[in-house]
């Protein structure tokens, strides 16, 4: 029989879980002191519940409002959201992602993941490093692009996601009344498609 766990060491786990917003990956559990047995006999007494292979939340946890995103930036730490997925984080797209769209580093493994779907796109070095925002989602810090970087990065992917996608983008980033011109000429200049943004900038101005 597997000996039970200390019950100071259960009350220590579930503290550790609620000062780290409820989710914790294995790895994560194990730096921060809880024993592996003191872990699944959470899990096996429903006082957790796995999310993904590997990733465990409190049970009594509020539903999350976006737990593909939180998913993701938990198990694929250097992954960027990006494209559709990033429109749909900033309200600038009418089009509801069915998988994670997510940027990795060029020459990087393609992340071993059962849940959610991906759709990875491998960027250059540059192209993946800037316009890279923290946003706090349910407790999680998510790596995203700004705004200004998924308007260029649409425009780079135009064939693959369609033009009609990023004029939508383009004009529901418009109708906030606040464009950075500076950040969006930057990042189109640096995803090379300054010429081809130009004469869609210049018919909302």
């Amino acid at each position: 029989m597997v000996p039970r766990p200390n019950p100071n060491s259960v009350v220590q786990a579930l503290h550790t879980f609620e000062t780290h917003g409820g989710i914790l990956s294995t790895s994560q559990a194990l730096r921060l002191g809880i024993h592996p047995r003191t872990l699944y006999a959470l899990r096996d007494e429903a006082k957790l519940e796995r999310m993904e292979r590997g990733l465990y939340r409190l049970a009594h946890s509020k539903p999350l409002g976006n737990p593909d995103l939180v998913t993701v930036a938990l198990k694929v730490p250097k992954g960027v959201v990006c494209l559709i997925s990033a429109l749909a984080f900033h309200r600038m797209t009418t089009q509801i992602p069915h998988a994670v769209y997510l940027a990795i580093p060029a020459n990087d493994q393609a992340p071993a993941l059962q849940y959610p779907p991906l759709r990875l796109f491998w960027y250059s070095k540059a192209v993946y490093e800037n316009g890279i925002v923290r946003e706090k989602q349910d407790g999680t810090y998510i790596r995203i692009y700004s705004p200004e970087k998924t308007l260029a990065d649409c425009f780079k992917y135009r064939n693959k996601i369609g033009i009609d996608v990023c004029m939508e983008a383009l004009n529901l980033y418009r109708r906030r009344g606040r464009m950075k011109m500076d950040l969006i000429e930057r990042y189109a200049k640096l995803c090379r498609v300054e010429r081809v943004m130009r004469p869609y900038l210049e018919s909302i101005l």
